[in-house]
């Protein structure tokens, strides 16, 4: 089957039908089960995140999406990647893949903190002021042209099959939707579901305003990358934590031109804020 076809009747077909239905059960909770209060009119910024996404939205269908599927394509034909040296079976294979995929894109998030040029990018997603379900599409659409970069290069060296590649993305978008929503869930059960995935209350805490929050929870969609590598943060109230980066905290800066714009700008330092100076302080009286 050739790539367009590959996307067509797995991405296309299938997978939006499920992003959409998704997303129209977590706009509807997140209405009436609210967990943080909001700080802007949620009409307005579900305009402009929506606004802002569609550069990269066109990406992920256009680029994206047809390089991954690819490079895969070409790890069966050439039987390449770790998935063709590994004597296992096919099932055992796609969960170890699916597994790896998520991994490295671990590896990628903590890459769009930590280097200068990439957070230009990743930046935008930050500068949120809300979180909820519509910040799952904030991306510039630069941050999705870095990604076939890493993300092609990690299908290739892991050796992907092309349909795996589609079921992890799907699922990658769907798991995204649901830890940037604003979903107020039963405490238990997300403790529970937090033991296997990103849940919204883990999710609130990396988009804080605390340097040290945000440097956490780099998980996509196994939380337990975060447990292993020692990044993983949950003793934060929802309610104590301020949503954006401390430095572009005005609204009036945060519109669709200038989001779109701000990865070729100035950027300016991380700020510490009162909460973040009130605990250096408590740390230095003990």
């Amino acid at each position: 089957m050739e790539s367009y076809g590959i996307i067509k009747t797995i991405f296309d077909t299938y997978g939006t039908t499920i992003l959409i239905i998704l997303f129209l059960v977590l706009v509807l909770l997140e209405t009436w089960f609210q967990l943080r209060k909001r700080v802007q009119s949620r009409w307005k910024r579900m305009f402009i995140n929506f606004i802002v996404s569609i550069p990269a939205f066109a990406l992920l269908r256009l680029l994206f999406l047809p390089a991954m599927i690819m490079l895969a394509k070409q790890n069966v034909e050439w039987h390449i990647g770790l998935m063709h040296l590994l004597p296992a079976q096919v099932w055992l294979k796609a969960i170890l893949a699916f597994l790896l995929l998520d991994y490295t894109n671990y590896i990628w998030h903590i890459l769009l903190h930590k280097i200068p040029f990439l957070w230009r990018f990743h930046l935008v997603h930050h500068t949120d002021l809300d979180l909820d379900i519509t910040t799952s599409f904030r991306f510039h659409f630069g941050e999705m042209i870095g990604s076939v970069l890493f993300r092609g290069a990690a299908i290739v060296v892991i050796g992907a099959h092309p349909v795996l590649v589609l079921v992890y993305e799907i699922a990658y978008e769907a798991v995204n939707q649901f830890q940037h929503s604003n979903v107020k869930l039963p405490f238990r059960l997300e403790k529970m579901l937090n033991y296997l995935i990103v849940t919204p209350r883990m999710h609130g805490i990396h988009h804080s305003v605390i340097r040290q929050e945000t440097d956490s929870n780099y998980s996509i969609i196994f939380s337990f990358w975060d447990r292993l590598h020692k990044t993983i943060r949950l003793n934060i109230p929802q309610n104590a934590i301020v949503t954006g980066v401390p430095q572009y905290s005005k609204e009036h800066e945060l519109t669709v031109g200038k989001l779109l714009l701000l990865p070729f700008t100035q950027i300016r330092n991380w700020e510490k804020t009162e909460r973040e100076d009130e605990g250096n302080a408590n740390k230095m009286k003990r």
